[in-house]
């Protein structure tokens, strides 16, 4: 994979149902969706104008799961709303070890010595949630949980600067890909038809008739109203080290040793929005509470303030 310095434009329809010949989400999808993948190793490689980096994963599986997580029979992982004209489908991503290299590109505006920044990790899972229309199977709106357990991950301080200038360099592509996304977000939702009785079929048991009001009240208890990203760590020990003596000639001579530092974070979740407008309703965030009530009044209150100053 490699940075784009603009983003690239949309995908546009559903290859698997362009192949298949057809138009909206039909068998073609349900097949693909229904596949049981095992990978035994996978790599990826990412080039950037400031640093190359690499992903490796080791038992890598993917299947369908049902909205509480669980492997089940294939029609449940699913549920579509003719009404709507929309379908949700949830994926899980597993794999037993997660390594994460990166180090600075030679043409890069990196200094001339760094240290390549390195994390490995133990099992791991990420749950993916998805809004398609089923008329063009266009993405609405998509929810994905990166789930890790204890994590134990020790950093020197050469390789902090260098992750914060990794971060750097990549921060002008992605506010350039979100504002493509925020620009082509829908707007409002239109409620197309309701698809073929086939469709229904495969959403449903068999034996079990489908009821509108029922089915309606199912896809709003799972359904995304905006695209979200998590982030959740059972456990995470932080240890940061001093190593600007082993680049300092004569320092461990001069008794010049370095320092550390460790940190401890239990249960530390992040939880990021892009869609998200101010001054909207945050009832359905996953850790919402009351105390975002008062933030909210109080994000009310600043927003009015901004629009009249606006049209003074």
């Amino acid at each position: 994979m490699r940075t784009c310095e603009e983003p690239r434009p949309p995908n546009g329809q559903s290859p698997i149902a362009l192949a298949a010949g057809q138009s909206e989400y039909g068998f073609a999808e349900k097949v693909v969706e229904g596949m049981f993948i095992v990978v035994n190793s996978i790599t990826i490689k990412i080039h950037s104008k400031a640093f190359h980096a690499s992903f490796e994963l080791w038992q890598l599986q993917g299947y369908s799961v049902n909205p509480n997580w669980q492997q089940s029979d294939l029609r449940l992982t699913r549920i579509t709303d003719p009404q709507r004209g929309e379908v949700l489908t949830f994926k899980e991503l597993t794999w037993q070890t997660l390594r994460i290299e990166a180090d600075a590109t030679d043409n890069g505006d990196q200094d001339p010595v760094t240290t390549p920044l390195r994390l490995i990790t133990n099992q791991g899972r990420i749950q993916i949630s998805l809004k398609r229309r089923t008329k063009d199977c266009n993405v609405m709106a998509s929810k994905l949980m990166f789930l890790l357990d204890d994590l134990l991950w020790v950093l020197t301080d050469s390789q902090l600067k260098a992750m914060m200038k990794y971060a750097e360099s990549l921060s002008e592509a992605m506010e350039k890909s979100a504002q493509q996304r925020k620009s082509l977000a829908p707007e409002s939702v239109q409620i197309t038809p309701p698809a073929p009785s086939t469709q229904q079929s495969w959403s449903q048991p068999f034996g079990v008739s489908p009821n509108a009001s029922s089915i309606g009240q199912y896809f709003d208890k799972h359904d995304m109203k905006e695209s979200s990203y998590h982030l959740l760590i059972s456990r995470l020990d932080l240890h940061i080290c001093d190593d600007s003596h082993t680049r300092e000639s004569g320092a461990l001579k001069h008794g010049m040793l370095g320092g550390a530092m460790q940190l401890t974070f239990r249960r530390m979740a992040f939880d990021y929005y892009p869609f998200h407008r101010a001054g909207d309703a945050c009832k359905h965030w996953v850790r919402y509470s009351e105390a975002m009530e008062t933030r909210g009044q109080w994000a009310k209150k600043l927003i009015s303030e901004f629009q009249s100053k606006i049209e003074k």
